[in-house]
């Protein structure tokens, strides 16, 4: 061919029809192999190299399709990965537009997965049902001790419960090894008498992670050990999206191992916050009653009258009624003393002799009369005078002094009604049923 006279490409041109040509014949596939160059800039697109021992392709993942990933992707993961081949045409780099990504291997496992959990439910091990204690008397927890999942729940823990009573039990949560080691630590705690397993609590937890990272969760045996534990079992494995079939089979599942821990206790500054606005309650429900009882007092004072002042009034109608009574005996006598004048006027001018027997007979019938009117009178006032000087008696304080108490008052006259009132070393005056008394407090007693 002459060069002078053919037509000849543009680099662009020949990139373009490169691309055109490889996306229609190759098209999209299926390619398994291991990452390596992992980059996530800041326009949320994921570049990487896909290679195997002998070739690599350099690949994208869009930011559109990157957030529907669940792999991990990180530097030497196996993963399989569906997308385009095509070429970018500015430098002319062939490579695979990504539109999705998975875990080499991840359906084989995830095909093993539901297989077990049917099989399990079918058993019935996922039907734990039992309450967790709240707040639990100790925690008991099966993680790494390096693990970050151990780092989160102990700090919320110690954030929001202090008084935690928490046992670390460090096993392995990754490995062909991890399963088997948490049924034997579970089965030790199991076996321990001193735990109860109706104030303590179990939590299995871990960090996120790939299928295969939390493979060990998914463990049959596990499973079962998990359902006839004798203490309640809480399960945190990896991220709220994460499953697996310790979840199911643990009494509560929190979706991550901090949840886990906000689960498992209270807010120590809720409570604090709560037994603030409970002391609120209570200040303002005590000064409420204070007030009102103190209104009641008052009333009660206002309606109390010193027992003199009661005993003067007792005493006021004792004489009253002596009077009352002098005067209807003075009456009563003045009347009969007028109907003897009168008789002896109407006696004068009758037959003396004759009217003097039966006006004597008469007036000795009178004097009878008024003699037995006046003694039954007398007898009734008199009785009314001992029931009024009972009653005064009653309500005298001297009454009670009578029956061996004391009245202690201070040099003021003011009346010593507590121990607390008076000092060693003070004169006391005591007054008595009969007479009083001058004393000195040696000693007091409470």
């Amino acid at each position: 061919m002459n060069p002078a006279t053919s037509t000849a490409l543009s680099v662009s041109e020949l990139n373009k029809q490169a691309r055109q040509a490889l996306e229609r014949d190759v098209g999209e596939v299926w390619v398994e192999g291991e990452l390596s160059n992992v980059s996530r800039p800041a326009s949320g697109h994921i570049y990487f190299t896909l290679k195997d021992d002998r070739a690599q392709v350099r690949c994208a993942l869009f930011r559109q399709r990157a957030r529907f990933v669940s792999a991990p992707m990180r530097d030497g993961d196996q993963v399989k990965l569906r997308g385009r081949v095509s070429l970018f045409e500015p430098r002319g780099d062939y490579q695979l537009i990504a539109e999705a990504v998975q875990a080499a291997g991840l359906g084989e496992l995830l095909a093993a997965f539901e297989r077990l959990k049917a099989q399990l439910d079918g058993e019935g091990v996922f039907a734990n049902t039992r309450t967790l204690p709240f707040p639990p008397r100790k925690i008991l927890i099966l993680s790494s001790a390096t693990g970050a999942a151990i780092r989160d729940v102990l700090a919320v823990l110690a954030a929001r419960w202090p008084l935690a009573d928490v046992t670390l039990i460090p096993v392995p949560v990754q490995g062909v090894e991890a399963a088997p080691a948490m049924i034997a630590a579970l089965g030790l705690l199991n076996r321990q008498a001193r735990l109860d397993p109706e104030r303590d609590v179990v939590l299995i937890t871990r960090g996120g992670g790939s299928l295969e990272d939390l493979w060990a969760f998914n463990n049959e045996h596990l499973a079962r050990a998990i359902f006839h534990s004798r203490l309640p079992v809480m399960s945190a494995v990896g991220h709220e999206v994460d499953v697996t079939l310790a979840d199911f089979a643990a009494d509560v599942r929190a979706p991550t191992p901090s949840a886990a821990a906000e689960r498992l206790v209270p807010d120590q500054h809720a409570l604090k916050r709560q037994l603030a606005d409970q002391q609120s309650r209570l200040h303002r429900a005590m000064q409420r009653r204070l007030e009102r009882d103190s209104q009641q007092l008052d009333s009660l004072r206002a309606r109390l009258r010193h027992p003199g002042e009661q005993l003067n009034r007792q005493r006021q109608h004792v004489a009253t009624l002596a009077q009352r009574l002098t005067r209807a005996m003075q009456q009563t006598l003045a009347q009969q003393q007028a109907r003897v004048t009168q008789l002896g006027k109407r006696l004068a001018s009758q037959d003396m002799a004759r009217l003097h027997r039966a006006e004597s007979e008469r007036v000795s019938q009178l004097n009878r009369r008024l003699e037995n009117a006046m003694q039954r009178q007398l007898q009734r006032q008199q009785a009314r005078l001992t029931s009024a000087a009972r009653e005064l008696n009653a309500i005298s304080p001297l009454a009670v002094l009578g029956r061996g108490y004391a009245i202690a008052q201070d040099d003021k006259g003011q009346v010593v009604r507590r121990a607390e009132e008076t000092q060693p070393g003070q004169k006391l005056s005591l007054r008595l049923g009969e007479g009083r008394l001058s004393v000195e407090v040696k000693r007091r007693f409470k």
